[in-house]
């Protein structure tokens, strides 16, 4: 019997799967496709914009402002060759200096500015506003009212007997 027992159990372990190969295989997960529906509209083309190489070309101007009523002052001028630029500004600053900048620029060295200032800066000193205090009313009435208002409402005074009694506690 025992060798029968031991036969059995070698028959199902030669009949048993190789370990490498799994006889158990997982499902394969369920992942819906995504959705992506139709556009309702049909898209342009795509053309990009035309590029042209144009030639820098030279210019010059230059302005400048001075209201003395409203205290603006400032001042420009720029010229160019087509490649290099250079000019100056100036404005005037609410501390009470002039701001003078002149400038040189170039595809090469780039913007390059020499800041200067005119003046002395200053500062006024502060003084708050004094405190809000109401006006007396402007209106007052030209007639008297012709009905008179009624009395206040007084309660009757507590009751108070008029007899003493006769024996004290």
């Amino acid at each position: 019997m025992k060798v029968f027992v031991v036969a059995a159990v070698l028959a199902v372990a030669a009949a048993a799967p190789a370990p490498d190969s799994p006889s158990y295989r997982p499902a394969p997960s369920y992942k819906p496709a995504p959705y992506h529906p139709a556009p309702s509209y049909k898209p342009a083309p795509y053309h990009p914009e035309p590029q042209y190489k144009e030639e820098a070309k030279p210019f010059a101007y230059d302005y400048a402002v001075n209201d003395h009523y409203s205290g603006a002052n400032f001042a420009k001028k720029e010229e160019s060759d087509g490649h290099n630029t250079q000019g100056y500004y100036s404005v005037a600053l609410p501390d009470g200096r002039v701001q003078h900048v002149k400038y040189v620029a170039d595809h090469y060295g780039g913007y390059n500015a020499e800041v200067t200032y005119e003046g002395e800066a200053t500062y006024p000193e502060y003084h708050p506003a004094p405190a809000y205090k109401a006006a007396a009313p402007a209106y007052k009435p030209a007639y008297k009212p012709a009905y008179k208002p009624a009395p206040a409402y007084k309660p009757a005074p507590a009751y108070t007997p008029s007899y003493k009694p006769a024996v004290a506690y």
